[in-house]
């Protein structure tokens, strides 16, 4: 089952950036929660009010984003669990018991595992699924969701390729058709101080936009280690962050959180083209697969504005995440939720002290759509802020310009199309002027 990194899919047709901007973001107002719900089974024909949830991908994310959800609606359960690995299976059943308590309702035949878990989870009455596995995995399971009538909490990102990023575009169009949630895991969206900051600069604060500055720059992640009862898929799989195919790289999976903040900015319009660098000055190691630990990618829009965004992953380096925007009239701190200029503006202290976790509102705003069957769907820029970060990669794995319409058009597609225990996509590591963008 080895193959090479790149291999060429052409299972979606690719929109045109014109064509991409005609798609609305605005969510899609339902009728009454029976109405809602009704093609989500008897549970909720019979009258009960229960809205029952799955995890899918059981690790420290997936088991956090389980309580986060559970705990925003007074009358929500977790009643299933999956995950690829039984014993991380097993570990999450003693850890959300403990923490859920009688919202925990879940029994073993309602656990499942393996690269097949999830189909198995499609057939339960569960109305809400929470997709947190590698994100590799996002767009068949989200598909597989929505045929199911599920509504769906899918972590970040949602895909590794372009061929993926059109996969779930036309899904999420299909739950739209189908009224049922679709709601991010990029969750800055969801924190009321970077929402009022945004708010404000879009409304004129600082005046036009100039420029955007990106930095994620950070310490290292964890490494499982390799056991030598695990196989090279196996080894791949428990350690996915260290390989392109299965997390898109750290720019794909970590760094979509400020890059998507600067789409946010720009008014969900994506940009024309980038350039870019990178690469393995530290995690030089076979352990670490194909991955950077550096990226440096500048952004341009039609309008002229740029965006220029920075990660790294590196231990005993100087850290900082934040978002600076600069405009005519002044410039801000997105994160610190701060604005200096002709219309000085600071959140207080006091607000940032009330304000609830935004893990919890993505939940809450979520379960409260369900129940008034307004419907939230954020398929349109969660999958264009996934495309934002893998043509940032592109241009740094390649060392060309990459434009928004050759990132969503690209045939490339990364990792295999079938799963077993056994070999796993052979490790290429990108070289600038040699790895070729298809």
């Amino acid at each position: 089952m080895s193959e090479p990194r790149r291999t060429a899919s052409s299972e979606v047709a690719a929109p045109s950036r014109r064509e991409f901007l005609k798609t609305s973001t605005a969510a899609v107002a339902g009728g009454s929660l029976a109405a809602a719900l009704a093609a989500q089974g008897a549970v909720h024909a019979a009258g009960d009010d229960m809205l029952k949830v799955a995890l899918i991908g059981c690790g420290g994310r997936g088991s956090g984003a389980a309580q986060n959800a559970v705990n925003a609606d007074p009358n929500a359960k977790l009643t299933v669990l999956c995950d690829i690995f039984p014993d991380q299976l097993k570990r999450a059943q003693g850890t959300l018991s403990r923490a859920l308590g009688e919202k925990y309702a879940v029994t073993d035949d309602q656990c499942f595992s393996g690269f097949d878990g999830y189909k198995q989870v499609m057939e339960t009455d569960v109305d809400v699924v929470l997709l947190c596995t590698p994100p590799h995995f996002r767009p068949a399971q989200l598909e597989a969701a929505v045929a199911a009538n599920k509504h769906i909490f899918c972590e970040k990102p949602i895909a590794v390729d372009g061929p993926g990023v059109r996969s779930v575009l036309k899904t999420s169009e299909e739950a739209k058709k189908k009224n049922l949630s679709l709601v991010s895991g990029l969750c800055w969206r969801y924190d009321y101080g970077v929402r009022e900051t945004i708010d404000r600069i879009k409304n004129g604060a600082l005046g036009d936009i100039i420029a955007i500055q990106e930095n994620y720059l950070t310490g290292t992640l964890w490494h499982r280690g390799r056991n030598p009862e695990w196989s090279e898929m196996e080894y791949q799989v428990r350690n996915w962050l260290y390989f392109s195919w299965l997390s898109g790289d750290h720019i794909v999976e970590q760094f979509i959180h400020s890059l998507d903040k600067s789409m946010w900015l720009m008014n969900d319009e994506p940009p024309l083209k980038c350039f870019g660098l990178g690469g393995r000055q530290v995690r030089t190691d076979d352990a670490f697969g194909n991955a950077y630990d550096h990226f440096a990618v500048c952004y341009e829009w039609a309008n002229g504005v740029k965006t220029f965004a920075y990660t790294r992953q590196m231990a005993s380096c100087e850290n900082e995440v934040e978002d600076f925007v600069l405009g005519s009239k002044g410039s801000a701190k997105v994160l610190a939720h701060q604005i200096e200029g002709a219309n000085p503006w600071q959140y207080s202290t006091e607000q940032k002290r009330k304000n609830p976790s935004m893990y919890d509102i993505e939940h809450q705003e979520m379960f409260a759509g369900i129940r008034a069957g307004k419907i939230l769907n954020n398929g349109v820029y969660m999958s264009q802020s996934t495309l934002l970060a893998i043509m940032g990669r592109e241009a740094c794995y390649t060392g060309q310009t990459i434009t928004w319409d050759q990132a969503m058009k690209s045939d490339v597609k990364l990792g295999p199309d079938s799963y077993a225990w056994g070999d796993a996509p052979k490790t290429v590591i990108a070289k600038p002027g040699v790895t070729k963008f298809a």
